[in-house]
């Protein structure tokens, strides 16, 4: 079948996620789903609404208001040999489980010397932007990327989502799966009706340019996308560069950019002190350095916690912060 044939259907981000979750369930016997209220009610965001119905009480489970339990439990289930992805059904509340993914989760293939893994997958709502309460809007992805033996993949659009989900649940690895859930609903695409992958560990460039490289992952990109616009009104040529993965990072497709334009402005919500635009820094310094025509500029949220409603929007980065950091490093 030529590929303008294939079948798409147009989705939204979470959409996707569901149409992969239902694909995996449907190709591997040996996956199930796990997490609180994502059988019945079909999770908070209706991530999983109908698989329970669909492929039954086995395989999309129930679990208690545990968070360290569910993680326990599917850290166990993927070391007998299943498949496991776990819904956390927001980023913030995942610390109670940090223990298990800190000290057992990420180590099993090191302590056992590779006799053990755990092929499970960690799904968890992330950022801020859609109102919600305290702890329901953190972007603590930078915890996750300082620990070795976990993959973290955070899609911006819903066709990534669905090859980066799939990727996940086939991955012999755990991997933390982040998702913006501020664009959840905000936009569609079309979406291939049978199964894809992307490879974790790949960036992609989402506009050419040749002044500046914007570095940006998940909610951001549609800021970014509107701060490069501005930026092109007064005759900057911005490239954009999307993560996808946060760990392992494409430190290719990052120096191959900077490379080329010679500058950089690294977009991130999460606060900036301990944020992964350091670790962006530190890799464009270590590839790039005698390319730079300025410094790298960073935008990110504050150092302090995510604020309540009122503050919200005043502490995510918005397109006027980025088009000013561009401004700034265009005249260095």
């Amino acid at each position: 079948m030529n590929i303008t044939e294939k079948k798409t259907h147009s989705l939204t981000l979470v959409q996707a996620v569901k149409d992969a979750l239902h694909t995996i369930l449907s190709d591997d016997p040996s996956a199930l789903i796990m997490g609180e209220d994502v059988g019945k009610n079909g999770g908070v965001f209706r991530a999983t609404d109908g698989l329970q119905a669909a492929f039954g009480e086995d395989r999309v489970i129930d679990t208690p208001l545990s968070e360290s339990g569910i993680v326990g439990t599917a850290f166990g289930l993927a070391v007998a040999g299943l498949k496991p992805i776990v819904e956390i059904q927001f980023l913030g509340f995942i610390y109670p489980a940090y223990e298990q993914i800190m000290t057992h989760v990420s180590r099993i293939r090191s302590k056992s010397m590779g006799h053990y893994t755990a092929p499970m997958v960690i799904r968890a709502p992330y950022g801020a932007g859609v109102r919600a309460p305290e702890i329901h809007s953190d972007s603590t992805e930078a915890l996750f990327t300082h620990m070795p033996g976990i993959k973290v993949v955070c899609p911006s659009t819903p066709y990534d989502a669905k090859g980066l989900l799939i990727a996940a649940a086939e991955d012999p690895d755990p991997v933390l799966f982040l998702e913006p859930m501020r664009t959840y609903r905000s936009s569609r695409m079309d979406v291939p009706v049978e199964k894809y992958t992307l490879q974790i560990g790949k960036g992609r460039i989402r506009k050419e340019g040749s002044d500046v490289t914007l570095i940006a992952w998940g909610a951001m990109l549609p800021i970014v996308t509107t701060a490069a616009s501005m930026a092109e009104k007064i005759g900057i040529s911005c490239e954009i560069v999307d993560l996808l993965t946060l760990s392992p990072i494409d430190s290719d497709l990052i120096a191959q950019s900077i490379q080329k334009t010679g500058r950089g402005v690294i977009v991130h919500e999460a606060q900036a002190n301990g944020g992964l635009g350091n670790d962006l820094i530190g890799i464009i310094n270590d590839t790039s350095f005698l390319y730079l025509k300025a410094p790298i500029a960073r935008v990110t949220g504050f150092d302090v916690p995510v604020p309540f409603f009122s503050l919200e929007d005043y502490f995510l980065p918005t397109p006027e912060r980025i088009l000013h950091a561009i401004t700034d490093v265009m005249s260095f």
